[in-house]
């Protein structure tokens, strides 16, 4: 049996096998489970322009969205929104990412594209300045002021974490995709597809105490089936809120997956730390929620230019 085959039935086994698929045609067993799309072109080129092929470069090479999406459903793209920041700062994911992501699920046949965040900053301030309302919106998505008012408790029945107060409709849409982008954090070193979930829940003081296990008890119940993640800018020290464009680094890469772990794994190497030694990413392969090893995927590497 191929790795990347063993690997999906693993992750099938772990996810409850039918949360990966519900909703949509069965992927072929042939198709990547992971891919890696770097820019080839022109360096000067706008980072819109790079960001959005990168992200179509990424979604084709693992064979679409259509095996993932309900026809006429809602899906969910959820970025990190979570700062008053501009593109430059890399501290939210690049519009660029989201907004050719949003595209790409009405394509696949998607009713409504939502894009919605629960930030830190204000915000208003951290959709508008971040460039992710006008880039999803233009792509026709409903951007989506979370109600605080409507946040409900939710039973997550993990081993640290036993309930917490989610987002009701970003956890009952068909799909929900997480798409982050790969950032040094102060506390967990790095905060990539796993942790961007806590962007779907109130009362984050709940994640206080092994925050690594609460973060996979979330991941676990949010049943991730794919992920994007965005590297075209990458922030490298004083995460997660940013500021200092020395911290950045441009990579111009965006990767995407069935494997949470694995995509979270890349990054984390991305950022110049070794996977095994960051917490979500251990406690997230110990739930059976992906691997850490990613290159057994033999992950699909294309260029867009």
């Amino acid at each position: 049996m191929k790795a990347n085959r063993r690997a999906f039935l693993q992750s099938a086994v772990a996810l409850g096998g039918a949360a990966l698929i519900s909703h949509s045609p069965a992927r072929a067993a042939d198709q990547p489970l992971m891919s890696i799309a770097r820019w080839s072109g022109d360096e000067n080129a706008p980072m819109m322009e790079v960001a959005e092929k990168l992200t179509v470069e990424a979604i084709k090479a693992i064979g679409g969205l259509e095996p993932f999406i309900k026809k006429g459903g809602t899906v969910w793209v959820k970025p990190n929104i979570g700062w008053d920041r501009v593109p430059e700062q890399a501290a939210n994911t690049h519009p660029g990412v989201v907004k050719a992501l949003v595209r790409l699920c009405y394509e696949a046949g998607a009713g409504k594209v939502k894009v919605g965040d629960n930030p830190c900053n204000d915000v208003r301030k951290s959709y508008g300045n971040s460039g992710i309302e006008a880039a999803a919106k233009e792509a026709g998505a409903e951007v989506v002021y979370l109600d605080r008012n409507r946040f409900r408790e939710m039973e997550i029945g993990g081993k640290r974490l036993s309930s917490i107060p989610v987002y009701p409709d970003i956890y009952e849409s068909d799909l929900v995709i997480s798409v982050p982008v790969a950032k040094h954090h102060s506390s967990t070193r790095v905060t990539l597809c796993m942790k961007n979930y806590m962007g779907v829940v109130e009362n984050r003081k709940k994640f206080h105490q092994d925050l690594p296990y609460c973060i996979a008890d979330l991941t676990r119940f949010m049943k991730p089936r794919i992920s994007v993640l965005d590297a075209t800018r990458i922030l490298m020290d004083h995460g997660p809120t940013g500021g200092d464009l020395n911290d950045v680094k441009i990579l111009r890469t965006v990767a995407a997956g069935t494997d949470i772990v694995a995509l979270d794994a890349f990054g984390a190497e991305l950022l110049g730390n070794n996977p095994e030694h960051i917490g979500t990413i251990r406690v997230g392969a110990e739930y059976g929620l992906g691997v850490i090893q990613y290159k057994t995927l033999n992950p699909k590497e294309v260029t867009a230019a």
